[in-house]
């Protein structure tokens, strides 16, 4: 009997690689598909699984449909914010916003990320689920250095935490999206975005 378990057990923990590598190929093999201009909606298991060298059923025992598997895809794409040392509100806001636009200088994560927001009329669950593992909690750690700005009193206490980081992203990303220099960014953008905002932002 203890033979038998013992042999089970190895088996298992033999299994667990292998599992990881497969789940790691169908992540890669879907953010490739994407990354080449394939739009959500043209996505297929049966393509992903043919670009990562599994079954369907590999798939499906994972995510229950295209949707969870394109939304769990593209929130690897969005790196962990530095640690932000809460000396200074500047300094948070600044390395903040670098994460931003160092996202938009590699072309594979630009393409994804506006196929992602593009097909959010026509997949409203994946939008709201990406929503929620990417973007809400970066919105979460950006309202907690302006309100621990406030309380500090580097920012002005009548401050609306919500329109403030409306304008700090909004001008990032106009200028990583939309900007005829988004190619030619300035190394410098981050802080001169937060420069100009805390004239604003500031107790006067």
């Amino acid at each position: 009997m203890m033979t038998r378990q013992m042999a089970e057990g190895a088996a298992r923990a033999a299994g667990r690689p292998r599992s990881e590598k497969a789940e790691k190929s169908i992540i890669e093999a879907t953010l490739e598909m994407i990354g080449e201009g394939i739009a959500v909606s043209e996505l297929s298991i049966e393509g992903i699984a043919s670009r990562a060298g599994v079954g369907k059923t590999t798939i499906y025992r994972r995510w229950s449909n295209k949707e969870d598997l394109v939304v769990d895809a593209l929130a690897t794409l969005k790196p962990p914010l530095p640690p932000l040392r809460g000396e200074s509100v500047r300094d948070d806001l600044v390395a903040y916003l670098k994460v931003i636009q160092d996202e938009s200088r590699h072309s594979r994560t630009r393409c994804i990320m506006n196929i992602a927001m593009s097909d959010s009329d026509r997949h409203p669950r994946l939008a709201a689920r990406f929503d929620e593992l990417a973007i809400q909690p970066r919105r979460a750690v950006m309202a907690e250095v302006l309100r621990r700005g406030v309380e500090r009193g580097e920012l002005r206490p009548d401050l609306d935490v919500e329109m403030a980081m409306a304008i700090l992203t909004g001008a990032m990303l106009w200028h990583t999206k939309w900007s005829q220099r988004a190619t030619d960014l300035p190394d410098d953008l981050a802080e001169r975005i937060v420069d100009e905002a805390l004239r604003g932002f500031c107790p006067r």
